[in-house]
Order: C-alpha cells, then structure tokens, then sequence
C-alpha cells in the first residue's frame, strides 16, 4: 500500500474518534439509513445541485434509459450516499454498493460489473482509491459497456470479451483531484458538494428530530445547527448525543439551555471546534507565538499523530479561516487569537482573503 494510502486509512481511523468528525462507522450508518430522505423533494439544501440531478433523471426516463455516469464529490458527511440512493429509487431501480478500497483487482470489479442487470445504479464510494487496473477496465466498461477479462499468464493469456447491460455510475469522492483525468471525463454529470448553511442544518434537524421522536424547541434545534460544521451527518450526531443529555439531565426536550449545556459536555464550542481544534489552535498560538510551525511539530505538541491534525483538524480550521498553510508551516490568523481571547500580535499571519496566497 502506498503512502498516501497509509495516511488516509489513519486520518479516516482517528474521524472515527471524534464526535465532530465528518466519517461514519458502522453503527451511525445503521441510523443514518432511517434518517435518509428518499427522494430528490426530500432533500434539504444543496438546491443547484437538486436542480441539475433533477433534470438529469427526468431526462433519462423520458427516453426509457439510463441516466450517464453521476460523479459525486465534496467533503465527507455532506449526502453524496443519500444521493446514489435517490437516483435508483428515482429510475425505480436496485443500488449496487461498493468502495474503491475493496476493488483491489481487475477481477473484483469484473465480477461485479457482470452482475448487473440493465438499468442498474452502481454506486463506488471513495472510487479514487480503486486500484489502476480496475480504473482502466472500469474506462471500458463505462464507455463501451463491456470489459475484456483475461484468463492466464504470459503468452498463452485469452483476452475474453464480456458485454454489460447499459447501467449508471454514481462515484463519490471527497478528493477529485486525485481521479485520472480519462475517469472523470467519463462522467456525464458531476456535481461538487458544499458545506451547508446553518438554516439548512436548522431543517434537517427539525426533520431529524421529527423522525427520532425527540422534542425541540427552534431554538435547541439553532444552537445545534451553529456547531456543526455545516455537515448534515455532524449535525444529526449531535442531535443524538443532546437527546441523551435531555432525557438523562432534564425533561427530555431540546432547548437551548439544554442544548447549550450538552454541547459544553462534549467540549463543541460556539464555532464547532472540538477538543483537538482547540488544542491545535491554542498551542499555535501560546507555545509557538502563532507560527510558522511545521505540522509534524504541531502533532507532537498537541498529542496526536500528524495526520489526525493534517485531515482531521486542519480543514475545519483553515475553512474557519483560524489557520493558514503557508510555505514555512502553519501559522495563526487574527482570527485564531480573537478566538482564545488573546491580543492580536503585530506579526501575525493575513486573514483569510489573503492566506490563500500562500497555500502549500
């Protein structure tokens, strides 16, 4: 396995031990599938997007075919999962699941691909992490609708052409930088993702909640769409760990005290950083004099290993405009100090308008 692999299986282990994290593990799929909305008018947000998937399927079934390839991408937690889901209840057909990680071989995706019936939505999460061979059959397969299976070694190796009824592609990626240009051309539609407002969040709680049983004043259900992240999945997690504090601790309902007290327990401060946010930011700012400091430095000082801080911490607080990645290291924006209550040195580093200057 390569590096960046490496790197990204960790990141996506230390997601897991993070209320705030955007990842899923089993159990919270488990709920997150009855908490889905099932169609395209059932989903809240990311109203372009709606749009233009809309029209898509509504086109395809006008002319009795498959909709193209569907390429999904944007950062975790944000729907593209529910996504691949509507658009096979949408055409009235079954959903085949499957990750990139699991297409290890040519002959993984082989066997999945001929088990397909006509129509079908083949759903590839995180598809930039397929193997090369299965990329180039998956090209093939794709375009032609057929693969070629090779059976044996050297010289005396059979090239087997195998022909695949016409189906969907809907791949979901969280880094669509790093698909070979031949796959992403492919794709007759692709759409990207964005973070949620915190209205949007506010609708999908009360929906949530609505769907859970849990009682919540608009108020409850306002404090918790603040902090979290502009993620759905996040949102919906914190809903879940407010409940238990609102049945244990009060009456049962959301309010904002009890929202506010709850989210407190489970160190997620008004902007949504948690404990290892903080923890970066603080010790940026106190022992390193905002920076600029390597992140392999930072990892240490705060405990955690460099990727947890490079993919776990890091986006939220450079999207929150807190930090900057700069060619020396990461450094502390004005914002970063305000935050800890601090004086805004003199040196310290440009706002977010201009920190994209110096992105590594």
């Amino acid at each position: 396995m390569s590096e960046p692999t490496d790197r990204y299986a960790a990141a996506e282990d230390a997601h897991l031990r993070s209320l705030t994290a955007a990842e899923a593990d089993g159990d919270e799929r488990t709920i997150e599938a009855a908490l889905r909305p099932r169609s395209l008018d059932e989903v809240v947000g990311q109203s372009r997007v709606r749009a233009q998937l809309g029209l898509v399927l509504e086109a395809a079934r006008r002319r009795g075919r498959a909709p193209d390839h569907v390429l999904l991408s944007g950062p975790p937690g944000l729907g593209k999962t529910t996504l691949a889901m509507i658009i096979a209840h949408e055409m009235g057909v079954p959903l085949r699941l499957t990750s990139g990680p699991a297409i290890t071989h040519a002959g993984d995706l082989a066997a999945i691909l001929s088990g397909l019936n006509e129509g079908d939505v083949l759903f590839v999460d995180e598809i930039h992490r397929m193997s090369r061979p299965a990329e180039e059959m998956l090209y093939m397969a794709m375009e032609d609708f057929r693969v070629d299976v090779v059976i044996g070694k050297g010289p005396g190796a059979t090239s087997i052409p195998l022909d695949i009824p016409p189906f969907t592609l809907v791949g979901a990626t969280t880094r669509a930088g790093l698909l070979p240009g031949p796959l992403r051309d492919r794709f007759g539609f692709t759409a990207h993702l964005e973070f949620y407002e915190p209205d949007d969040l506010d609708r999908i709680l009360h929906r949530s909640a609505g769907l859970l049983d849990v009682p919540i004043t608009t108020e409850g259900s306002a404090e918790i769409a603040s902090r979290s992240r502009g993620t759905p999945r996040i949102a919906n997690r914190l809903l879940r760990r407010v409940r238990d504090f609102a049945q244990v601790h009060a009456d049962g309902v959301v309010t904002l005290p009890v929202a506010r007290e709850a989210l407190e327990l489970y160190e997620v401060d008004e902007s949504g950083l948690d404990r290892l946010d903080r923890a970066v930011v603080d010790v940026l700012c106190r022992r390193f004099a905002g920076g600029p400091v390597g992140v392999s430095t930072l990892a240490v000082a705060v405990g955690e290993e460099r990727e947890t801080v490079e993919e776990v911490a890091e986006p939220f607080l450079v999207r929150s405009g807190l930090l900057a990645r700069t060619p020396r290291g990461r450094v502390a924006t004005p914002a970063a100090w305000q935050h800890l209550g601090l004086a805004v040195p003199p040196s310290a580093a440009p706002g977010p308008a201009d920190a994209t200057l110096f992105e590594d």
